[in-house]
């Protein structure tokens, strides 16, 4: 199940109403986290958070994130119906309800969320392989977890972009392929037959990451992995 980015506005505005489509939704991303999955369920009730939070301060939607697919003409309606809930005093009231307890309920679901993030990021070792070089921005990242021999590894690629006038770091992950971990295939010997085979780096930053929690790889320990990766290279490049 999914919010609309006006879920709470849309159709008949009544308590009950928006309380059950909000409890059905949190049951779903509760249920997510049980499984040790995080992502993208965190961060899509993030998002609802913090778009609740600047309707009930500012009486404004965080209009940036309208759905992509409405063209300008939907758009101008959606404001036009907008602005004529906020004239009505007897919406604004149920609206001021309807934000106030989803806000709370969506708190205490980002809070578990968030705690299982800790547990997993506080299980989870990022070290270079070898002596990095000057260049940083781009490399290979070694990932082995849940007692696997298995070493999956991929390219990475950190960015810098800007948007509203701040700077923000993306990173982007590529899979490359994977190897057994022995005492022949150590980390070292894994580099090493990445830079044989391919040629694009030749004196590359590698980074191994290892974690023995069994959790999903793609909804979980990737994406902590990329953020992870991403403070590391900060450091790094800062020492």
């Amino acid at each position: 199940m999914t919010l609309s980015e006006t879920w709470f506005m849309e159709g008949y505005i009544d308590f009950e109403l928006q309380k059950y489509k909000l409890l059905a939704y949190l049951k779903e991303v509760n249920s997510y986290f049980n499984e040790n999955k995080l992502y993208p369920k965190l961060a899509d009730v993030i998002f609802h958070y913090n778009n609740l939070v600047s309707f009930r301060e500012n009486k404004k939607l965080l209009q940036d994130n309208f759905p992509k697919q409405l063209n300008s003409v939907n758009v101008k309606k959606l404001e036009l119906v907008y602005e004529q809930i906020l004239k009505d005093d007897d919406i604004m009231k149920e609206l001021e309800e309807i934000t106030t307890y989803a806000a709370e309920e969506m708190k205490g679901t980002i809070e578990s969320g968030a705690q299982l993030y800790d547990l997993i990021e506080n299980n989870i070792v990022i070290q270079p392989v070898g002596i990095l070089p000057l260049y940083k921005n781009e490399g290979y990242l070694l990932i082995r977890y849940d007692q696997y021999q298995e070493v999956r590894a991929y390219f990475y690629n950190v960015t810098l972009f800007e948007h509203r006038e701040a700077m923000y770091k993306g990173i982007r992950i590529e899979y490359i392929d994977s190897w057994t971990k022995n005492l022949i295939n150590t980390y070292q010997n894994i580099k090493k037959d990445i830079i044989q085979k391919i040629r694009t780096l030749p004196n590359p930053a590698v980074y191994a990451l290892e974690s023995n929690l069994t959790v999903p790889l793609d909804e979980t320990l990737l994406p902590i992995a990329k953020r992870m990766l991403a403070k590391q290279v900060s450091v790094d490049r800062a020492a």
